[in-house]
């Protein structure tokens, strides 16, 4: 099922391109880690590259921000992805500027499924650590991450069809 277009954070297979997210990997804290974002054949983005934890390093990440979307008639956001086996992050910040994002982990299979996460599970976090904050409130949102920080070195993929909320 398509989702209607005001729950849409973003389609692939409508929003063309990745011109709108941007990658940040570990690099700006003197890490060596790479990742990209490209689109397939299939139309879709792919996340992939390598993490690695030299030289203080450990963590790649793909970013989309977009205007201030109001999000409080919704409870869940859907990530309709195909990961290979590794453990990510998905992150919403309610407005770009701030400097913690709300966090919750996700495990993928290696097959196409639908992630579900309620807004109530993403805790704040900064940095690694989490914050003495209540958890994501659900009502405005302004950008959404992908990343991978394992605690080890490891390359990844993850394909991302679609991110919607319900």
């Amino acid at each position: 099922m398509i989702p209607q277009d005001n729950s849409v954070i973003f389609d692939f297979q409508r929003q063309k391109g990745a011109a709108t997210w941007y990658v940040v990997n570990d690099g700006v804290m003197g890490g060596l880690s790479q990742g990209k974002m490209s689109i397939n054949d299939a139309g879709n983005g792919v996340f992939k590259g390598y993490v690695t934890t030299e030289n203080n390093g450990g963590f790649s990440s793909v970013r989309h921000s977009f205007s201030k979307k109001d999000v409080s008639n919704f409870k869940v956001v859907k990530l309709r992805i195909k990961g290979d086996g590794k453990p990510y992050q998905f992150r919403i910040k309610a407005n770009e500027a701030q400097q913690y994002s709300f966090i919750q982990e996700f495990k993928t299979s290696g097959e196409w499924e639908t992630i579900v996460i309620p807004f109530d599970s993403f805790y704040p976090s900064f940095r690694g650590n989490k914050l003495n904050r209540p958890n994501y409130d659900g009502k405005f949102m302004e950008e959404v991450t992908f990343l991978i920080g394992n605690k080890k070195k490891e390359a990844f993929a993850l394909e991302i069809e679609r991110i919607w909320l319900e």
